[in-house]
């Protein structure tokens, strides 16, 4: 029978400094196993969630619980987590083997023990080679993987990230993502990661629980809450998204939304009849020359931006309802070789109904 006790748990967890709430009654599930992404813009209250979860700071009010057990008054070295911090923090005097032996020695194991468990981790992140070096002697995706063996090798229930690839330069950053997730799948570790970056938690996680104002707004799935935010704060942050201000009209037993000047596009099956803010993602829409526009409703704009993005062109209309982006990944029929020509052209947008959503603001 499978334990459904989850991993960590919050309940009602509240964190004041003075007249500031830096968290706000948060309720929240961690299943054992999972990755989970803690994302959101800086002040949102994801750093001080993992914080309380790692004993560093005191909660306010409120309780969380650790595999079922109520730790709000533990210590950090008596709770079953590790943390791998943005600087790393090892020892500069101590080569990658002590480095990694360090926590097990002070948890007073075997040498054979403390022995197996260093190269063991050290193989797992692919460091088996460098036992020898000091921090100093590598780089910082390497330093970085010191800091992760490290955290692994005492086994914790929990692992928490804090921000562990915000140094790294952007091709080692996505190399260590795939690293991590690897590493994910063959420990089997809880990992709590905190990130502001929206690219980097919808390619890792599990689930994520998208953070504002010391709330949670959403937590779902990558897909869930990419395809299906529940509001405009949601759909906004992650990913690009296009808002346009309408009204739903019903014609014909269908929903329309129809924008200022009257030119509207199907709306999504189920909508209901009145004003509403639709969201459309750029890669949803489409681009039509004028001469084929007649073929399904659409909005009328002119291109004013195109910008050459390597494996897409980023493409900008001004239209009745706003600016709106759209994206045209080459090699699919690109029309002009000569993108400059395309500035100023009167084109039509339009997108699958379904591929849209009515929100909340």
């Amino acid at each position: 029978m499978t334990d459904a006790t989850p991993a960590i748990e919050l309940r009602h967890a509240t964190k004041r400094y003075r007249d500031t709430v830096a968290l706000n009654d948060v309720s929240l599930g961690i299943d054992k196993g999972e990755f989970f992404c803690l994302l959101g813009p800086s002040g949102c209250g994801k750093t001080t969630t993992l914080n309380l979860i790692g004993g560093f700071i005191p909660m306010s009010s409120g309780e969380l619980l650790i595999e079922g057990r109520t730790v709000n008054d533990l210590p950090p070295h008596k709770r079953n987590v590790n943390t791998v911090f943005q600087n790393y923090a090892l020892f500069p005097h101590m080569t990658v083997a002590q480095n990694v032996a360090f926590g097990l020695r002070m948890e007073k194991l075997s040498g054979a023990e403390v022995a197996t468990r260093t190269g063991e981790y050290l193989e797992l992140v692919g460091l088996a080679a460098y036992t020898k070096r000091l921090p100093s002697e590598m780089s910082g995706g390497q330093q970085q993987r010191v800091a992760l063996a490290r955290a692994l090798a005492k086994r914790p229930a929990v692992l928490l990230l804090d921000e562990p690839l915000g140094a790294l330069d952007l091709k080692l950053r996505k190399a260590m993502q795939t690293e991590l997730s690897r590493i994910h799948r063959q420990v089997g570790t809880t990992f709590v990661f905190v990130t502001h970056d929206q690219e980097e938690a919808l390619s890792m996680a599990t689930r994520i629980a998208i953070m504002s104002a010391g709330q949670v707004s959403q937590v779902g799935t990558p897909r869930e809450v990419y395809d299906h935010p529940v509001n405009r704060f949601v759909a906004d942050f992650v990913g690009e998204t296009n808002f346009l201000k309408g009204t739903v009209s019903i014609q014909d037993g269908r929903p329309f939304f129809e924008v200022a000047g009257g030119e509207r596009v199907p709306a999504p099956t189920g909508s209901a009849a009145g004003p509403a803010t639709l969201m459309v993602r750029p890669e949803f829409a489409a681009l039509r020359p004028m001469d084929q526009a007649a073929a399904d409703p659409g909005i009328k704009g002119n291109i004013v931006n195109l910008a050459f993005l390597g494996d897409h062109t980023r493409i900008t209309l001004a239209t009745a309802a706003g600016d709106i982006v759209t994206v045209r990944p080459h090699g699919t029929g690109v029309r002009s070789s000569n993108l400059e020509e395309e500035l100023g052209e009167e084109v039509c947008v339009w997108w699958p109904a379904d591929n849209a959503a009515l929100i909340d603001d």
